[in-house]
């Protein structure tokens, strides 16, 4: 029994000296339960909206100040007139726009009915249904205000109109984020773990002292994903033209661009995880829990980001994911070109630039 209870202690001892373990243990639960418990809602908060105010009364300013005064919406910006409107989803500024109609408190004095129109960027249909519902309740609970000493009631009606994916349809929100996990996965999941299965067997450092230049070593254990992961993509594109019916209203050139960029970002992560990473099986655990749960939760692909935390707001900055999702919205969707799209592709081509640079780094110290 003393050597059984001896082994249990070893056994103790060896798990707490592992930092890995106990990280692994302790550290991987407490992040995947802040990061679910914040970041899935169906809640939305601060989400940023434009007005577009015909009448400029005082029942439309009340109605501005409440929405604005809630927690719910964030006034972006005030638009003049109705061609702004698809300017500014181009954009990717706003998520709404409210359109008062003219003479608002008139038609309500006079005919006791007014109306309101509720455009939203149904890029995501999920958060397009909320906002309207949002709204139509303050318009609602604004009603019954007017109300309560009128004998005769007044009447707002909203309108809602959905851009860009007037159906609804759930596909047009699961593609661009299918797309993205699946070049994750596949660029950096696959790279990381190749690499790292070179070094655990022993047959990386022959080949780095081989004639080939170690550059070479790297961008030859990395070109055949490149080559898989564009042939992904592709595959991606024609079912979702094909068998779902999304429509690709830009240039499909600058999405097979853009698809490019992201992929060579992913496979330069790839490479910086298996610099940290001895065993495959550690290589696999840090891009399962480093890179797709932040893909899932924190990109925007499901789960508006506005309504997240500041800090998770800030963290989901710094994911590639987030932007190519946009990028391929804008292209897809909205049917956009880089003139609007510029600020998204800089940023994805600035985090690969430090990746690879981070990386070639890494494996220089590792070669000295």
């Amino acid at each position: 029994m003393k050597r059984f209870i001896g082994f249990i202690e070893k056994e103790f001892y060896h798990i707490f000296r592992d930092r890995r373990s106990l990280f692994i243990l302790f550290g991987m639960p407490i992040a995947q339960i802040l990061l679910f418990g914040f970041a899935i809602t169906n809640e939305i908060n601060n989400v940023d909206i434009a007005i577009l105010d015909h009448s400029k009364d005082a029942n439309t300013t009340e109605i501005i100040s409440k929405i604005g005064s809630s927690k719910y919406f964030s006034i972006k910006q005030v638009i003049t007139k109705e061609t702004d409107i698809a300017a500014v989803f181009k954009k990717g500024e706003v998520k709404a726009v409210l359109n008062f109609e003219k003479d608002f408190s008139k038609n309500l004095i006079k005919e006791h009915k007014a109306s309101v129109q509720i455009v939203t960027d149904a890029t995501d249909p999920n958060t397009a249904n909320t906002i309207s519902n949002y709204v139509n309740a303050i318009l609602q609970q604004y009603q019954k205000e007017l109300n309560k000493d009128s004998s005769t009631p007044y009447q707002i009606v909203p309108e809602t109109r959905m851009v860009y994916n007037p159906e609804l349809k759930s596909v047009y929100m699961f593609v661009p984020g299918v797309m993205t996990i699946i070049l994750m996965l596949v660029s950096a999941m696959m790279t990381s773990i190749s690499i790292t299965k070179e070094k655990e067997l022993g047959t990386m450092e022959i080949l780095l002292v081989s004639p080939i230049k170690p550059i070479q070593v790297i961008i030859g254990k990395v070109f055949p994903y490149i080559f898989l992961s564009i042939i992904n993509a592709i595959v991606i594109v024609v079912l979702s033209i094909f068998i779902f019916n999304m429509p690709v209203q830009g240039s499909l050139f600058l999405l097979a661009l853009e698809s490019i960029l992201f992929i060579v970002s992913a496979l330069a992560l790839g490479i910086l995880i298996s610099t940290i990473s001895k065993t495959q099986q550690t290589a696999m655990m840090i891009s399962l829990m480093g890179l797709m749960l932040p893909v899932i939760l924190l990109s925007g692909f499901i789960f508006p980001i506005s309504s997240m935390p500041v800090p998770l707001q800030v963290i989901s900055s710094i994911i590639p994911a987030k932007w190519f999702i946009l990028i391929i919205k804008g292209i897809m969707l909205k049917g956009v070109g880089l003139e609007y799209l510029w600020k998204e592709t800089l940023t994805l081509l600035g985090m690969t630039v430090f990746f690879i640079a981070l990386s070639v780094k890494k494996y220089k110290i590792r070669l000295e």
